[in-house]
């Protein structure tokens, strides 16, 4: 089985929607799936990730099942130098790595930070949310692989959001979260695919075999958008915080 994670087009958060640069993306995403074979899709409740999901459907003239633990990951944490309210990807390095426990994918969670906020709670309702699409689709969770009770080789689609997605590649993978989250960027409109292993009969593991791929874009002469990432150097005009 082959999943597919897509990151909504380029956001424009203001009315939940894309840009006209989103709407591009979206666009040549479609022209990217119309000819994949996909046997299913998902989708976050939320607008930019509805939006962009629109263009493949339309394109493949499919529907999608909305998926409420799908929308973007929602659990604020406290900034330790401010005391206000930020996203728990968006940390700052010299503060993260500093603490043993975020490298942890059962540790994490603890830090005060954390443990103060919902994020765990969130993320284990994110967690019971893949596993109930991977059983839908023949695979059940067993320990930390999965038991093949029905192994095939159907494609799903899941249209949402860098930060869960970094969630559910935290529990797919055996990850900490915080290691993805401030470890990776997932571009808008960008492609992570996992495949199935089964190696030995009735054992699946999920490989990533690609994350984060903008080919569709590059086709076309699209350079992906800046959403997701931070300055490059200090000195430049790029996002900081």
């Amino acid at each position: 089985m082959k999943l597919m994670i897509i990151r909504h087009g380029d956001p424009d958060y203001s009315i939940d929607s894309l840009t006209e640069k989103g709407r591009r993306e979206a666009e040549l995403l479609a022209r990217r799936l119309k000819e994949v074979k996909i046997d299913a899709f998902y989708v976050s409740p939320l607008g930019r990730a509805r939006d962009t999901a629109e263009y493949t459907l339309k394109a493949k003239n499919a529907e999608a099942t909305v998926c409420p633990w799908l929308r973007e990951f929602h659990a604020p944490v406290l900034d330790m130098h401010t005391g206000e309210e930020r996203l728990p990807w968006d940390l700052l390095p010299q503060d993260w790595t500093a603490v043993e426990e975020y490298y942890s994918k059962d540790l994490w969670h603890t830090v005060p930070m954390m443990s103060q906020g919902r994020v765990n709670d969130e993320a284990l309702r994110v967690f019971a949310g893949i596993d109930e699409i991977l059983k839908d689709h023949g695979y059940e969770r067993e320990g930390n692989y999965y038991r093949a009770v029905r192994p095939n080789r159907e494609t799903i689609a899941l249209f949402c959001h860098f930060g869960v997605e970094c969630v559910m590649l935290s529990h797919l993978l055996g990850i900490s979260p915080v290691v993805l989250w401030q470890g990776l960027c997932a571009a808008p409109s960008s492609v992570t695919s996992l495949i199935t292993e089964e190696r030995r009969k009735g054992i699946a593991y999920l490989r990533m075999n690609t994350f984060g791929d903008t080919g569709h874009l590059y086709k076309y002469g699209e350079e992906p958008a800046f959403a997701a990432r931070f300055c490059e150097i200090y000195d430049c005009d790029e996002r900081h915080d």
